[in-house]
């Protein structure tokens, strides 16, 4: 495998999380269990087999590989990619990846899907995705994520199982469909962005950005630019219901040794064994 860029990752219970972010540099995210990718802004030659990719926002740091990816498969002869991303920037990547055609005299063919905030596509039989709107300094959208599973009914419930089966037999349906929130995928926002849709607190894993945490960068200062601070996270601490929280996109102003105690010295109990920094 031709190892082109940098990429981390971590496992949580059956889901993988691959991929490399730090602001004004390049994000992308990867679960290859779901078979989806999140933003563009690189893309690892070990994502080439992904064939979905829902982009956040038009930054060049969550957008620059597009053509990468559709002329990779391209030349890999995979199918061409499946592409969601906020409406307002459909047509404006569909010129570029025209435009990058005649440039590279070779066809650049994807399905770009424009999305918006409520919108609902099912990625299989047991996965859906929800587009929530985030508040950055371009439009965005983030996605969840949702795992679909057949439940008894809750009427049935201490129904013996011969009851239940000559019910299903004589026609009536005995299951209902619960859809749980699996994984979330935040982008580049504002804390506002996070409160506005409650699934964000209820995914087993959020992905999200802290993009500033020093003193001196002031959140308000912070928030004007579309990003999050430490101190919003901190502020939250006791909404989030996620078992793992991953928080990336830091400020190429910081070292990553300054990241080291940051978790000990700052997170609250009640987040610290939950947070993943991603380094």
């Amino acid at each position: 495998m031709v190892d082109n860029l940098p990429v981390r990752s971590h496992v949580h219970k059956g889901l993988t999380i691959e991929g490399y972010s730090r602001g004004a540099v390049q994000s992308y995210w990867r679960c290859p269990e779901l078979r989806v990718a999140f933003d563009l802004g690189g893309c690892p030659w070990s994502f080439t087999g992904t064939p979905t990719f829902f982009v956040s926002h038009a930054h060049l740091d969550h957008l620059a590989a597009l053509p990468t990816i559709v002329a990779r498969r391209r030349m890999m002869k995979m199918p061409p990619p499946t592409i969601y991303m906020p409406a307002e920037e459909v047509e404006l990547s569909q010129r570029l990846l025209q435009t990058w055609q005649r440039l590279d005299r070779g066809k650049m063919v994807c399905t770009i899907v424009g999305v918006n905030p409520g919108d609902e596509y099912e990625l299989s039989r047991e996965h859906t995705v929800t587009v929530f709107k985030t508040t950055h300094s371009i439009p965005s959208v983030g996605y969840v994520i949702w795992e679909r599973k057949k439940k008894l009914k809750a009427e049935l419930i201490g129904r013996s199982q011969d009851e239940i089966r000559d019910l299903k037999l004589s026609g009536i349906e005995v299951d209902q469909e619960v859809k749980v929130p699996l994984l979330c995928y935040a982008g580049d926002t504002t804390p506002e962005g996070l409160d506005a849709y409650e699934p964000v607190y209820q995914a087993k894993i959020l992905i999200t950005e802290m993009t500033f945490f020093r003193p001196e960068h002031q959140p308000t200062k912070v928030h004007k630019f579309g990003h999050t601070h430490l101190y919003d996270i901190i502020f939250r601490s006791e909404k989030f219901k996620n078992e793992l929280i991953i928080l990336g996109h830091f400020s190429t102003r910081y070292q990553e040794s300054q990241f080291r105690n940051l978790i000990a010295d700052k997170f609250p109990p009640s987040l610290r064994d939950r947070v993943l920094l991603w380094l």
